[in-house]
């Protein structure tokens, strides 16, 4: 479907690579789907809409991943629905552990393209950072997961099965609102959400069916860089609480570190934010802001930080993250000392201004550094052979 209105072209395959025995994964379609797969199949349309309810049950109430585990459909059908359909989960190539308790997962797609996913754990929330894009178009200069190319959008169910991942690694099946470790998801992985929006949303409204996993619209954010056309859709057709990639304050610093500003401009974008449909005081739309040394951290910065959440009556708060350095990384480190003077300043105007604690480094999982572990090793390996030509000549 053609979005309306004047968008960037992302030029990425969309196509899905159909699994090696025919069987049609089930898992991140709706329910509508599920049944007319199940009439084109050979059920007539009453057993396929009674059959659909249950199936969708079982896959997003009691995470089954066999049809024989489903009790409520009779024996016999078992066999027909195993030669034809699958409860699919993503690939684990590799799965780590961080000394802070972070978890990260590195993924792979049938069409052998890698991805990745990171559990953080706190003492009353457990949030998932879901990717999704193989890649990221967008290059921001701080990112490492900028300096990957855009190879293409994750699928509807690619997005789901990162959810599904994780509730099963977690041991939350079946699924229930209370108790949960995994209570929080943010799309701010791999990828620029608004960039892949059909998926986004459709993934996105199977995980928030208050049938299946019943993660409530409050408790998911979207991240965005500034995709300004898109974002009123997002705030009608998906609803969730929006955050934004500010990172600087002036079109200068902001065109170096996040090109997009180029397109659409900070103060286009704070329009934009300031027009997010649902946007309150109980819902505070959140500007992450990545603390560089000596580019994006001076006390004139956070003066105009405030100035511009005022001009524009928004209802925010400014999460400010140290920068998670990785190999040849433009920028360092802000001191904690210059942070915290510049929370100090954004706090005093009456903004929330915490600094996030830096989680999963040691794994590479904070912000910033998500990579792939196979894109990073072939980077490796090639800087290790331009090193040695260089040790030749010599």
């Amino acid at each position: 479907m053609q979005i309306p209105g004047h968008i960037d072209p992302v030029p990425v395959s969309r196509d899905t690579v159909a699994r090696a025995d025919g069987r049609l994964d089930l898992v991140g379609l709706p329910r509508d789907e599920i049944r007319a797969a199940l009439e084109a199949a050979g059920l007539d349309v009453r057993q396929a809409k009674l059959r659909a309810k249950q199936i969708w049950h079982w896959i997003y109430n009691r995470g089954a991943t066999r049809f024989a585990d489903m009790t409520d459909i009779a024996k016999a059908q078992h066999p027909w629905l195993e030669e034809r359909f699958v409860i699919g989960r993503p690939e684990v190539v590799e799965a780590q552990v961080s000394t802070d308790g972070t978890r990260k997962w590195l993924l792979r797609a049938p069409d052998a393209q890698d991805y990745e996913m990171v559990f953080i754990p706190d003492a009353d929330r457990g949030t998932l950072c879901v990717s999704s894009q193989v890649g990221c178009t967008l290059n921001c200069r701080f990112c490492h997961t900028g300096t990957m190319r855009l190879v293409r959008n994750l699928t509807t169910p690619e997005i789901v099965g990162q959810v599904m991942l994780a509730r099963d690694a977690l041991g939350e099946w079946p699924s229930q609102p209370e108790g949960r470790m995994l209570t929080n998801i943010v799309m701010m992985g791999m990828g620029e959400p608004l960039y892949n929006f059909d998926n986004v949303r459709d993934a996105l409204k199977i995980v928030m069916d208050g049938d299946g996993l019943a993660l409530s619209k409050r408790r998911i954010t979207l991240s965005t860089s500034g995709v300004v056309p898109m974002m009123a859709r997002a705030g009608q057709e998906i609803g969730v609480n929006l955050a934004v990639s500010l990172h600087a304050v002036t079109k200068e610093v902001r065109d170096e570190i996040v090109p997009i500003n180029r397109k659409y401009g900070i103060e286009e974008l704070l329009q934009a934010c300031a027009d997010y449909p649902g946007a309150n005081n109980a819902r505070r739309i959140t500007f992450e802001y990545v603390m560089l040394k000596d580019k994006n951290d001076s006390d004139a910065d956070a003066h105009e930080l405030v100035r511009l959440i005022r001009k524009y009556k928004l209802p925010a708060k400014v999460n400010l993250i140290p920068f998670n350095p990785w190999p040849g990384a433009p920028y360092d480190t802000s001191t904690p000392e210059r942070v915290q003077r510049f929370s100090d300043i954004v706090f005093q105007a009456g903004i929330s201004a915490p600094v996030r604690t830096p989680r999963g480094r040691d794994i590479d999982a904070a912000c910033g550094q998500l990579k792939t572990s196979a894109e990073r090793k072939s980077r490796a390996e090639l800087d290790r052979l331009a090193e040695e030509k260089l040790a030749a000549l010599g």
